[in-house]
């Protein structure tokens, strides 16, 4: 399974297999630039499991790959149905457009087939809706079993935590049911779960902490209050930008003071996507791109 064309053209990494290995050859390159030149929309999304529909904690950051020169731009505060408008409203200008998101797409194929679930990431999502709410849905699966497994992607991109940890189980049922699941019925593309009817936008899972792991970057001592994760932050900031991400002042100044680190996240998210030749098991556990 291949990611979307505008997707790949502008990816720096190819996972195969549950594996990941840098693409050297020149025809590295040649892929990242043809698909800075097609013009890709490039959103990385801080996503927010928070209650009252994500109290406009998400982050947005926009980049368009067309030129390097251009500034990164923020969306300022989003809650989810703000996001699943936002994402609606990119097809409109007929560009291609990726939205990235710093949330699990699904969950392990374990829990599916301890449900008796098909294969299949709609069935999975309408079972997770039927539960109602995040607590409800953990609760139902907290009484079959109390281990937290891991998706191949989350092993192959070295995320942080299990979509059913206690950190992330809000936003995995957040993000599935009250985003993806309506922009999947709305016929967005859900990569790699969900082919859709509109192939010009796209929504993929991102993990800062993945990219950060790729790069070699400091991916742990950045978020906190005080001097040393400020420091951290600035770091960070320095490496994007020899990274020929243009950040505007204002951005940099908000991203180093934001003590949870959302915003840097967001803008880490806008770093060229992950190219990918998944597993099978992607298809109903989704992949970090």
């Amino acid at each position: 399974m291949f990611t979307p064309d505008h997707v790949a053209r502008a990816a720096s990494h190819r996972v195969s297999a549950g594996t990941v290995e840098s693409m050297k050859s020149s025809n590295s390159q040649q892929s990242q630039s043809s698909g800075l030149a097609d013009g890709v929309i490039l959103h990385g999304v801080d996503f927010s499991g928070a209650d009252s529909g994500g109290a406009a904690k998400i982050r947005v950051i926009t980049r368009d790959m067309s030129s390097l020169r251009t500034p990164v731009e923020s969306m300022g505060r989003l809650d989810r149905r703000g996001l699943v408008r936002a994402i609606l409203a990119s097809r409109d200008d007929k560009r291609a457009h990726v939205w990235r998101v710093d949330a699990p797409m699904s969950i392990p194929a374990e829990i599916v087939r301890e449900f008796g679930l098909p294969n299949d990431w709609m069935a999975v999502a309408r079972w997770m809706q039927g539960l109602a709410s995040p607590r409800l849905w953990r609760g139902a699966v907290r009484e079959r079993t109390r281990r937290e497994p891991r998706r191949a992607c989350d092993i192959a991109m070295n995320t942080p935590m299990s979509p059913l940890n206690l950190r992330v189980f809000k936003q995995t049922w957040t993000f599935m049911c009250e985003v993806l699941l309506p922009l999947a019925e709305e016929g967005i593309r859900i990569e790699p779960c969900i082919p859709g009817t509109s192939g010009d936008v796209v929504v993929c899972e991102g993990c800062p902490a993945s990219i950060l792991h790729l790069k070699g970057w400091p991916k742990r001592g950045y978020k906190g209050a005080g001097d040393p994760p400020m420091k951290v932050r600035a770091e960070i900031i320095r490496l994007l930008s020899d990274s020929k991400v243009s950040i505007p002042p204002q951005i940099v100044s908000e991203a180093i003071q934001d003590e949870e680190g959302d915003m840097l996240d967001a803008i880490i998210l806008t770093m060229p996507t992950v190219a990918a030749v998944v597993p099978e098991v992607a298809m109903v556990e989704g992949w970090v791109y």
